[in-house]
């Protein structure tokens, strides 16, 4: 089987591609491609593998002989699945790879903003430290997450893990419920968790009831000292209206990993130099070097089982969920 990776540098170059060239005949490594790029570089390939490849119906009615689309993400949304079904290619994506590394993030990020380190790493570098009568600074209130509330939303493979820790910080967990008539233990109204939360974290999926489900009307549901957490999908939160809502301390601080458009070329309200209770990272949360390379692994563990007839993370039309 010939295959091509169209976008490898989008994993990092510090990661082996050596067990998907093991799981195929022959294997062409590309760094990045554009759509006509993309075109070309598959044009006589059986497989193709891809973080963010846009596959829509057009690009594979021009691949007559593709079989496969190896995804190195979990989110499917570059493919039009529907095209991809009517053409026989059988579609892959990858899942639970990055479970660790996002969590991780997640208490990385909340540490940093509850025990205010970048300002009081500003004040080192300001030498108000130095000038201080007393052995230590405290001119920015610290909390201990052991008590505080941690409100998820989206309770998949990454919110459970995400629970996980905040048990083991001694917070109290609430879910938000997916429907009024989620009657399941610990689930909540996302009304209530906003209103109650400490600590709200996105986990959902990117949907036309997901979309800017943080807007202006839900951040001011929130308590004037709490903070939000986003490492799914930046169009979950309306920038804008966080943007306001930080300026005027309507909450007490985000960390945001991800933007509705990345990388954000046109502009964000986020990307706003006065927002100092702002944590805004490129979308990194995921990308521990040990996760990217079970990232990799994972996809050449799907192409084994795809040649042996088998369906392993197969994508399916109504199973689109975010990294």
């Amino acid at each position: 089987m010939k295959a091509v990776f169209l976008d490898f540098a989008s994993l990092g170059r510090d990661i082996s591609a050596q067990p998907l060239a093991d799981s195929v005949e022959s294997l062409t490594v590309f760094d990045a491609s554009d759509t006509q790029q993309l075109l070309a570089r598959s044009a006589d390939c059986d497989a193709v593998f891809t973080n963010k490849g846009r596959f829509s119906a057009d690009v594979i009615a021009a691949l007559p002989q593709l079989k496969y689309i190896g995804l190195t993400a979990t989110g499917s949304d570059g493919v039009d699945l529907v095209a991809a079904r009517a053409a026989n290619i059988a579609v892959t994506n990858i899942t639970a790879y990055c479970t660790q590394s996002v969590a991780q993030h997640v208490f990385a990020t909340l540490l940093s903003l509850t025990h205010k380190l970048a300002s009081y790493q500003q004040d080192v570098r300001d030498g108000r430290w130095q000038s201080q009568a007393n052995f230590c600074l405290l001119d920015h209130p610290i909390r201990e997450l052991s008590g505080l509330t941690l409100g998820i939303i989206g309770y998949g493979e990454l919110g459970k893990a995400v629970a996980k820790l905040g048990k083991a910080f001694g917070m109290t967990i609430r879910i938000a419920a997916r429907s009024p008539d989620d009657a399941r233990p610990g689930r909540v109204s996302l009304e209530q968790l906003l209103a109650t939360a400490d600590v709200v974290s996105l986990h959902c999926p990117l949907n036309a009831d997901t979309r800017h489900l943080i807007d202006a009307d839900a951040l001011a549901q929130m308590k004037s000292d709490a903070i939000l957490i986003n490492t799914a999908r930046g169009a979950l939160v309306d920038p804008r209206a966080l943007a306001d809502t930080l300026r005027a301390r309507g909450i007490a601080g985000a960390a945001i990993d991800v933007l509705t458009e990345e990388p954000p070329v046109n502009g964000d309200p986020l990307l706003a130099d006065d927002l100092g209770n702002l944590i805004l990272t490129p979308h990194i949360a995921w990308a521990a070097r040990e996760a990217r390379q079970r990232a990799v692994d994972q996809a050449a563990q799907n192409m084994l089982e795809f040649r042996q007839g088998n369906t392993r993370n197969r994508v399916e039309l109504d199973s689109r969920e975010g990294k």
